[in-house]
């Protein structure tokens, strides 16, 4: 921040930018039907004012829609063909700390430079147009034309797209001639949009293919696949299923990205890839079914670090005693990933129990689990571990659902939390970068942290709470001396009124026990993922 002529803070270049992003975030639901159709419609518009219909006619799209793993589907995918030599773009959503993660070439982060210059010449072409008929689009559209801008100009040899939300109406589908379409595993999520059952969410995902192009998709729930095969059939789409991936086939090395999961995405990716160097001229026949060997190129791609922040990834805080709070932050938010991310968290913490220590001395990189852990190198006894939970998701998703996976699916493993934090994000959903500062303490609303909090402790504690909200405060206790730092603090369970008091909580334990190490896992949102790592990476 620099300093204007009356003393007050003046905005960089770089904040300037995101204030006008900001002004294209809408407060309307995205459950509100006008977001679908009637501004889908209104794509062709903005390409025609910022010249980019026949620029998108000559990019090279790989296109993928899901609702788990399309994310870490498109970064293996952009790894292999970089790591093939081709130059890459790779727009993703969302992002966690910086908007300049959605868009990267060469798999880097695009410059601000560079995104300055982009932002602008597309912000102000398309502000000169605005009308009544034809207002600015809205945040995640604006920031798609501003990705094929990008790709468009930079030149790259591939462009992959990952879908925002759904398919069908996503800003990402004005795209008519992709080279290839993927379609990573299917599951209940954003039903209040898509719709409650599997099939018409597999419809809506569907809304991606394209007549005559290949399709690929990995093992679906048989209501999913129904679907995806008869809008394949309709469109006249190859559509093939696609095998995780062999891990014997990656002689020896381990995937770049953390997860028995990641195999399923891994082998989606490596489909895509070849697949795209196949119909683009660079290989004769694509790596799909029956493959007994992979190019070392692919294998590279594949086991590469791969950067991808908020999915299985292990930070410690960037305090004293790190050694003692570490955070395992992964942004599930769906039933079927909860119980993913819990198996993950559950594995990698017995993995550290196991005569091995984090070694991190720096966070300047994101790192995987596997990067991040060696063995104890002087013998010295392991210190007692404790397992944490820190929680919130988005009301629109049910924590029955949630909750209850997570905490099965650890227990089967042997993993118990001692206490679980809910707290409201940091983020602000009006407002674009870490400049903006969230309300205080005193202001946030903690009803949802509460309904949070009541479902925990009556899965805690069964029949004894019976869901009543008095049954459960009757096993309330301090949690610390602050006694205004947790709002509510049950046998089980704290609400915190913002994330920054929870932190501080977890790193006031670890200075008063010792001889306990903290394992928190942080999960249910990417936005609170992404709080999270601004916190303790400062």
């Amino acid at each position: 921040m620099g300093e204007g002529g009356d003393g007050s803070s003046k905005p960089t270049p770089y904040e300037e930018a995101l204030d006008a992003l900001s002004s294209l975030i809408t407060k309307r639901s995205r459950a509100d039907t006008s977001n679908n159709g009637d501004c889908f419609e209104l794509l062709s518009d903005y390409l025609k004012i910022l010249e980019l219909e026949e620029p998108i006619s000559q990019l090279k799209i790989i296109h993928v829609a899901g609702t788990k793993g399309k994310g870490s589907t498109c970064t293996f995918t952009e790894s292999i063909l970089r790591h093939c030599g081709f130059r890459t773009g790779l727009f993703t959503s969302p992002h966690l700390i910086d908007v300049r993660e959605r868009f990267r070439l060469d798999g880097v982060d695009i410059s601000e430079d560079k995104f300055l210059a982009y932002f602008w010449w597309c912000f102000e072409r398309l502000k000169e147009k605005a009308s009544n008929d034809i207002p600015m689009p809205s945040y995640f559209r604006f920031l798609a034309l501003l990705a094929f801008k990008i790709f468009a100009a930079e030149e790259v040899d591939v462009a992959i797209l990952e879908v925002g939300l759904g398919g069908k109406y996503d800003a990402t589908n004005v795209v008519k001639a992709p080279v290839v379409c993927g379609v990573s595993s299917l599951g209940y999520d954003h039903m209040e949009i898509l719709g409650n059952t599997l099939g018409a969410i597999a419809g809506e995902k569907a809304g991606i293919f394209k007549p005559g192009v290949p399709a690929l998709t990995v093992p679906q729930p048989d209501e999913a696949m129904c679907v995806l095969e008869e809008k394949a059939s309709e469109l006249n789409v190859p559509l093939q299923l696609v095998r995780p991936l062999d891990a014997n086939l990656l002689n020896g090395f381990k995937l770049g990205l953390e997860g028995e999961h990641q195999y399923v995405n891994a082998g989606l990716a490596i489909a895509l890839s070849s697949t795209w160097l196949q119909r683009t001229g660079h290989l004769e026949v694509p790596y799909l079914e029956h493959t007994t060997s992979l190019p070392e190129q692919f294998i590279k791609g594949l086991t590469a670090t791969v950067s991808l922040q908020g999915r299985a990834q292990i930070v410690p805080d960037n305090n004293e005693s790190s050694e003692d709070l570490v955070f395992y932050l992964d942004g599930a938010h769906s039933p079927e990933s909860m119980e993913v991310c819990a198996r993950w968290f559950s594995l990698s913490i017995k993995d550290d129990s196991q005569e091995k220590i984090l070694s991190c001395q720096s966070l300047d990189t994101s790192r995987s689990s596997h990067d991040l852990v060696q063995r104890n190198p002087d013998g010295k006894s392991r210190k007692n571990s404790t397992q944490i939970l820190l929680f919130n998701c988005m009301s629109v998703r049910d924590p029955q659902l949630l909750l209850p996976n997570l905490m099965k699916t650890c227990a089967s493993h042997g993993v118990y939390f001692k206490k679980a934090l809910f707290v409201p994000n940091t983020s602000v959903y009006n407002k674009v970068g870490s400049h903006s500062l969230p309300a205080t303490d005193s202001q946030v609303d903690l009803t949802w942290q509460f309904a949070l909090q009541r479902v925990w402790e009556n899965l805690m504690l069964g029949d004894k709470a019976g869901g009543d909200e008095k049954s459960t405060g009757a096993v309330f206790e301090e949690l610390t001396d602050d006694t205004e730092m947790a709002v509510r603090s049950c046998e089980n369970s704290a609400v915190f009124p913002s994330l920054p008091s929870a932190i501080k909580w977890l790193r006031d334990s670890v200075q008063k026990s010792q001889s306990v190490r903290f394992q928190v896992l942080v999960t249910g949102s990417l936005h609170l993922i992404g709080d999270v790592l601004k916190l303790i990476k400062k």
